[in-house]
């Protein structure tokens, strides 16, 4: 399916002060970006830079005395393969490559090590495989409340299992530490969401599990608020310290985010399907 996907995003500073952005569209199999346009008012040089472990685009400008905005639009193919959810299984831990494990450890904000207990009382019971981790996502979806403004920049995977409140952000990060904690690599993804309302950027998360094609990364979103076909990535990261659209080094203002994504508009109602965004 394709999607215009757009952002705009406005600033205020008193003296220079460099930013870091990350809200452009990966390229990956999958996902494809076929045309996009990044645009600074008044115009400022930027230095882009792409990660080459994960793909995530990031570009800095040290933005001068004043107001700036920038506005970013892109059309994204998707084409993610869909698996049915009962073919897919856990990956046992002295086979994973090596290169997923970091997505095993506790980080910041997602710290399976602490909820280890609480993961293996609620889920180890449960068959290992992708219906696993759904029943993580559900458990969440059930007893946390999507509230806005009920946490903030600090507040991690620990924090939401004690206040039972949080936004995508707190979504995400307890899906994660709680995949991990029953030890299925977990990583964050940013993202532009399809049928998200209202439209803002999205956080879900992927698991590393195996299926018919092998072992690869699979989409979940505690929150079920966004079609996960619809989910265009921005970026990925342990938990939302790696992939923050903006990171400023200085005091500011600011706008609050315009962000939209449009999709087909006679689409069939969202997958019920595992969706499979990368291989291993």
């Amino acid at each position: 399916m394709q999607f215009s996907v757009s952002s705009k995003l406005g600033y205020r500073v008193q003296a220079p002060t460099p930013f870091v952005f990350n809200v452009q569209a990966t390229r990956f199999r999958g996902q494809t970006v076929s045309t996009e346009s990044l645009s600074i008012q008044p115009e400022i040089p930027i230095e882009s830079w792409t990660m080459p472990e994960s793909g995530n685009r990031y570009f800095r400008l040290i933005a001068p005395p004043g107001g700036f905005t920038i506005s970013y639009q892109a059309t994204v193919r998707i084409a993610h393969p869909l698996e049915n959810p009962a073919l897919v299984r856990e990956v046992p831990p002295g086979e994973l490559p090596l290169n997923v494990l970091t997505y095993l450890y506790p980080s910041r904000y997602c710290q399976s090590d602490r909820l280890e207990r609480f993961a293996r009382r609620g889920f180890g019971a449960l068959p290992p495989g992708y219906q696993r981790v759904a029943a993580v996502c559900n458990w969440i979806h059930d007893n946390v409340d999507y509230e806005s403004g009920a946490s903030d920049a600090l507040t991690s995977a620990f924090d939401t299992v004690s206040q039972r409140a949080g936004v995508c952000r707190d979504f995400a990060h307890l899906g994660i530490a709680l995949t991990r904690a029953l030890g299925v690599p977990a990583r964050y993804v940013s993202a532009y969401a399809w049928r998200l309302q209202p439209a803002d950027f999205h956080a879900v998360f992927e698991a590393f599990l195996t299926g018919p094609a092998g072992p690869g990364w699979y989409l979940f979103d505690p929150t079920r608020m966004a079609a996960p076909e619809g989910v265009v990535r921005i970026g990925i990261g342990r938990d939302a310290a790696e992939v923050a659209f903006c990171t400023q080094f200085g005091v500011m203002a600011f706008d609050k985010p315009e962000v939209s994504i449009n999709g087909p508009t006679d689409a069939p109602p969202a997958t019920t399907q595992a969706v499979r965004t990368q291989d291993a």
